[in-house]
């Protein structure tokens, strides 16, 4: 018998892994294969892959490196398991995105920009006489290319009379510069106003000309003193105050404030344009001036990838080895089914999915072998057409010597794969185990698995009535990214799925209903609900977002133990000084920075992540103290709350969605995209239902188990039973086929697509010639599931 402990372990071994929701796992994964994770939402799979396994390898790695960061890494801590063996260096591929920033794009995720650049700087075509360029002229994220003028970030931002005074017929005291701030500091600017002898009792267009656009834009801050209105009940002392324009105060929010929410209204006032001294290129005239094949460098980085590569032709020795280089670092992008992508397309405007395949791609080309790579649903906004490649990618990796071990729900990554490590039966505490780890046929002798109910099931779809549209919602012509004059008609009252392949223009198609479902007949209202997180740091939470934590908090200060302590409502929010643990603020983690690695988040040394401070926890309601509410999951705490009205409404809602394994307290920062989203459903449905209301949706079922897709669908067909329209963008073809109507765009994705090349019933749409998903659309249909 092999001996486990010799390094020469083809298996990785798993001893006792008890993170989140594992029950003292056991489990033994080969190595050198593809290994595919599965189970419900919540089950544990990802607490196995990512948060035992990743988390592992990544700690013995940081065990090698100088004391400095080792000491800081400590504070993370290890995860909880017995002992894990045969276990190789790891490489960590999730869907989490890092903050978006301007600055990220295509080519730096993917360092193809580094190779353009030094193509650019080694063999463009310069004017006569201009000095050869290094490479970093060719950046407009360095001060030696970035455009003086608007740094490098190709919009300027200006605003204008119109923006700033919308109302012109109010006066100043009316507020009639909306950009103001509002309470004390916005009556403060107009009080000052006031005392320089500006009239702010007369409508704002009446005002002469030079006096608004000096109470607008003017650079100047005179101080002058302020005599108040005396209110009857308090007595208010003249005092000094600084006039500040509503643009400097605009500008200033806008590039100072860490607010997110002051950024984003002071954003309401500005308009956004291209540069003037770049035009948009973001880069110094001197770089500009250069070019290859006739192009300079920002028109080639704007480029579908696709292009690019067919694009570059080598005119000398030095351009072939370095076109050669940059084409077979385009190659897997392509591979991979994102060839419709530009080198300049901003990070923050990709879907996780599409970020993660571009840090698969640039694996491809690492050359690193004997590791293990540990992906998170890889698939996720795959066209089924794309998840082919997708497996040839993830076999190529293998192949290379490495074992790729991937959570994931797509029915045919699972199919493809030679191990099949299946956790549950179901999420939360009612999952945990391993209920099987070994081929993927013989799963189908494992009864408590609602994997392979759907793995291996073939029985056709049963005829379901498709329902007639009440109106119809027109929207276009679209001329946008790559729609040129799109029109598209959505049926209104029934649930239309919108389909194709990736880059098919199906998300910039439902971006622009929004303007035109304002005036149309037969919406009352329109939710879009998004895959944006729900916060950016561990303060936001579950509890916080949906208003849950405001009932909870009102349910303790009504307890004994809290007015005998005299303890308010403000008491348990772990957001101002008073209850919450002062050490992490109420946060419940510090920030941990690392020299040269991005800052991580640790439990907080004295409240271990409680929150709050040991005197706000004497205080219980039926046994337990606030934080172990806020570590309850929704579906324990729907039992505990029972008999709270309000606290079961939210909670039932959250159930309906198929989030029930979820903690109350858990932080935005570990909510995937797809759990954003429907907690944002979730808080939608708790609303009291005011007319006919249109629900947007991208990509719903995204980190969806097929089984909890089923419990979703129920949802969104339920709110068209009530006379609702829902319209979703989707790949799952599971879904598309239980639609009333689909809108199909292609037939390709970039330039290649753009166009509605099917519409109509699915069963219609199966049969369109020319649609990439009719194939696969034709497949669900011949098996659904009711």
């Amino acid at each position: 018998m092999h001996d486990p402990h010799t390094p020469h372990d083809p298996y990785v071994r798993v001893r006792g892994a008890r993170e989140h929701n594992l029950r003292g796992v056991d489990v033994d994964i080969p190595r050198d294969v593809l290994a595919v994770f599965t189970g419900v939402s919540g089950s544990g799979k990802s607490s196995l892959a990512f948060g035992t396994i990743y988390a592992e390898a990544q700690r013995r790695y940081f065990e090698s490196v100088a004391p400095y960061a080792r000491r800081l890494i400590h504070q993370v801590g290890a995860p909880k398991v017995g002992e894990i063996t045969g276990l190789p260096p790891a490489v960590s591929l999730q869907q989490r995105r890092a903050a978006p920033t301007s600055r990220s794009s295509v080519g730096t995720v993917t360092n193809l920009s580094n190779s353009l650049r030094m193509l650019f700087s080694r063999a463009g075509t310069y004017p006569p006489g201009a000095e050869r360029l290094d490479s970093d002229a060719f950046s407009p994220n360095t001060a030696a290319g970035a455009c003086p003028e608007c740094h490098g970030l190709g919009q300027v931002h200006r605003t204008s009379e119109e923006l700033l005074v919308p109302d012109p017929s109010l006066s100043i005291r009316e507020g009639a510069v909306a950009a103001w701030p509002g309470a004390w500091q916005g009556k403060n600017l107009r009080d000052i106003l006031d005392a320089l002898g500006h009239d702010v009792e007369r409508p704002w267009r009446e005002l002469p000309a030079a006096d608004r656009e000096w109470i607008l834009f003017t650079d100047e801050q005179p101080v002058v003193t302020v005599h108040p209105v005396r209110d009857a009940d308090r007595i208010q002392r003249p005092y000094q105050g600084t006039y500040m324009s509503a643009r400097r105060y605009v500008m200033k929010t806008f590039s100072d404030s860490k607010s997110p929410t002051l950024r984003a209204k002071a954003e309401r006032f500005l308009a956004s344009a291209p540069c003037p001294a770049c035009g948009g290129s973001r880069l110094r005239p001197e770089a500009m001036a250069v070019t290859f094949g006739g192009r300079t460098i920002a028109e080639l980085a704007a480029l579908p990838l696709v292009e690019l590569a067919s694009g570059l032709d080598a005119t000398s020795e030095t351009a072939r080895v370095l076109t050669d280089d940059l084409t077979s670092r385009i190659a897997p992008v392509l591979e991979l089914g994102l060839g419709y992508l530009s080198l300049d397309r901003p990070t923050p405007t990709l879907s996780p999915g599409e970020l993660q395949r571009l840090r698969l791609a640039t694996q491809l080309r690492s050359g690193l072998f004997g590791v293990v790579y540990v992906l998170d649903e890889p698939s996720a906004g795959l066209h089924p057409a794309d998840t082919e490649a997708l497996l040839t990618v993830l076999e190529r990796l293998k192949a290379a010597g490495n074992s790729v071990f991937v959570v994931e729900h797509h029915l045919d990554v699972v199919r493809g794969a030679d191990w099949l490590v299946d956790v549950g039966p179901e999420a939360g505490e009612h999952g945990g185990r391993v209920l099987h780890s070994g081929p993927v046929a013989e799963l189908a002798a494992v009864e408590e698995s609602a994997t392979a109910r759907y793995l291996f099931d073939r029985s056709p779809a049963p005829a379901r009535e498709v329902r007639e549209p009440g109106g119809w919602l027109t929207t276009g012509p679209v001329t946008r990214h790559n729609l040129r004059g799109v029109t598209a008609d959505f049926p209104l009252g029934v649930f239309t799925a919108v389909t194709g392949v990736s880059g098919s223009g199906k998300s910039t198609l439902i971006g622009e209903i929004a303007q035109d479902a304002a005036d149309a007949a037969g919406v009352g209202r329109l939710v879009s609900v998004d895959q944006k997180p729900i916060g950016r740091t561990p303060r936001s939470n579950l509890a916080t977002y949906t208003g849950l934590f405001d009932v909870v908090r009102k349910v303790f200060a009504a307890t004994d133990g809290a007015r005998e302590r005299g303890f308010g409502v403000g008491r348990f929010s772990f957001n101002v000084a008073g209850g919450r643990c002062e050490t992490c603020q109420g946060e419940g983690f510090v920030s941990v920075e690392l020299l040269f690695l991005p800052s991580t988040y640790a439990p907080c040394p004295d409240c271990g992540g409680a929150r709050y401070n040991p005197e706000t926890r004497e205080v219980t309601y039926r046994g337990r103290d606030i934080a172990q509410v806020l570590d309850l999951t929704v579906e324990s705490a729907a039992e505990f709350f029972a008999d709270t009205p309000a606290v079961a409404r939210s909670l039932g809602t959250l159930l309906d969605v198929g989030l029930g394994y979820l903690r109350l307290g858990q932080p935005a920062t570990e909510l995937s995209g797809g759990e954003a989203q429907r907690i944002k459903l979730a808080s939608e449905l708790q609303r009291g239902r005011r007319g006919h209301t249109l629900y947007l949706l991208d990509e719903p079922t995204t980190g969806l188990h097929p089984a909890d897709v089923d419990v979703l669908m129920r949802q969104l067909h339920g709110l068209v039973d009530a006379g609702n329209t829902v319209i979703v963008v989707e790949h799952d073809m599971s879904v598309v086929a239980r639609a009333d109507w689909v809108i199909d765009l292609g037939p390709g994705g970039g330039d290649a697509g753009g166009r509605v090349v099917a519409a109509g019933p699915p069963a219609e749409v199966a049969r369109a010639e020319p649609s990439a998903t009719a194939r696969y659309l034709g497949r669900a249909l011949g098996r659904e599931r009711p």
